[in-house]
């Protein structure tokens, strides 16, 4: 396994990285906030917030992630890479 250097980033960094791609992808999909807020249910005003600092509860990230079909990318949140050492460990992994 390859290591990789330690980067300092603060919560507030990653945070706002988050925001700053969601508002790029609701953008990319041509979705306003306030039809956002009607397709998800969260309200106009925790998007606003959510998009300008990066603040948002977890039950609304998911809420607005559902609302912009953003599936693979929760699936794919925390998740555990395996590292695979052979094609047949690949093809197991896939059946199971």
């Amino acid at each position: 396994m390859e290591e990789k250097a330690l980067q300092f980033v603060t919560y507030y960094e990653k945070q706002l990285e988050i925001a700053k791609r969601f508002v790029a992808i609701r953008k990319s999909k041509k979705i306003s906030q306030q039809r956002l807020s009607v397709l998800s249910g969260v309200s106009y005003a925790s998007i606003r917030r959510f998009e300008k600092t990066g603040d948002i509860s977890l039950s609304s990230l998911v809420k607005l992630a559902l609302a912009l079909q953003l599936y693979d990318d929760l699936d794919n949140l925390f998740k555990i890479h395996q590292e695979y050492k052979t094609i047949e460990d690949v093809i197991r992994d896939r059946k199971n």
